[in-house]
């Protein structure tokens, strides 16, 4: 039998109307929805559907999110789907905690809701991001590291696409001596942050606060932290990752290299969006990607999944 990894991708593939059909046609779906409304005090249903500006505010981003992925995974639990491995980018990480029954939902709406106020008022003036196509990992955290000012890797996503962050003028800095070091293109992000650098070392100190008093369980299926692209063997490791997840690299690819050497062979990417299933298809194309954000998604990953015998 093959092994199945679901991932979970972060903030910024939201988009007004996500989880919809979900929330419409599976009950399941409309009480996880109901069970973040209650516990955050916000209009899930109102956030993910409607058009509005919020549904692209960092605070309100993370927290709709994670709603509709945790809806996702409630019903391809439903349909008896589960996974080996799993793993998030970023804020995926939590909906990875979820299916590992190490978080609650209860528990991890209330985190991510803090989370992303705690970003969102941490965010200092002068911050960037940019990707950078085309350029070996290795040289830019080099430049990265000799470029005066902040400036570090915030992203290892797939081989050819790094993202950097940092002060403005340091990103802007570092992204010239990128180009001139062979950088196919430096592409300022449209962010409201310089996230997962150390200017944001505040907000992941805070957010260590609000995890004091959240309960960790057991992780019944293995996961893979963001901040050293390993697995969390001990529950107690949980928080301290989850608290340097804010200011550190994330290392997207290392994680997924590290399930393919432990033989996974199938990713079911949750969420909106098809980002994590374009970064599999750069790092390693001799495995399968299926991604689900729609009900008629699930069918055909469920059909799928049954041609390739992994459904009893």
């Amino acid at each position: 039998m093959k092994k199945i990894a679901f991932v979970f991708p972060g903030q910024g593939s939201q988009y007004a109307g996500m989880g919809k059909d979900f929330y419409e046609q599976i009950p399941e779906c409309r009480e996880v929805f109901e069970e973040a409304s209650k516990v955050t005090g916000l209009d899930l249903p109102g956030l993910c559907f409607e058009e509005n500006e919020e549904l692209h505010i960092t605070e309100y981003t993370q927290i709709a999110m994670l709603t509709v992925e945790a809806a996702i995974l409630r019903a391809l639990q439903k349909k008896g789907i589960s996974s080996d491995i799993n793993a998030g980018l970023s804020l995926g990480e939590y909906g990875a905690l979820i299916a590992s029954e190490a978080l609650s939902l209860s528990d991890a709406f209330h985190i991510v809701r803090q989370r992303g106020i705690l970003m969102q008022k941490a965010v200092p003036q002068g911050g960037a991001m940019t990707a950078v196509l085309g350029l070996d990992e290795k040289k830019i955290k080099e430049i990265c590291e000799y470029t005066e000012g902040i400036v570090s890797v915030a992203n290892y996503n797939c081989p050819g696409q790094t993202v950097i962050t940092g002060e403005e003028k340091a990103v802007s800095d570092a992204s010239e001596e990128l180009k001139k070091a062979g950088a196919r293109r430096c592409i300022p992000l449209n962010v409201s942050g310089p996230f997962h650098s150390k200017m944001l070392e505040n907000a992941g100190r805070d957010l260590g606060k609000v995890l004091e008093n959240i309960e960790i369980g057991e992780i019944k299926i293995p996961y893979i932290t963001n901040v050293t692209a390993q697995y969390v063997k001990d529950k107690k490791e949980v928080k301290r990752f989850l608290e340097q997840q804010v200011y550190s690299s994330v290392l997207w690819q290392q994680s997924v290299e590290k399930m393919i050497q432990d033989g996974v062979k199938i990713f079911i990417e949750i969420g909106p969006g098809k980002t994590l299933s374009g970064f599999l298809k750069k790092i390693d194309r001799t495995v399968t990607g299926m991604n689900i954000e729609k009900v008629e998604d699930l069918e055909k990953v469920t059909a799928a999944l049954q041609q390739e015998e992994c459904l009893c």
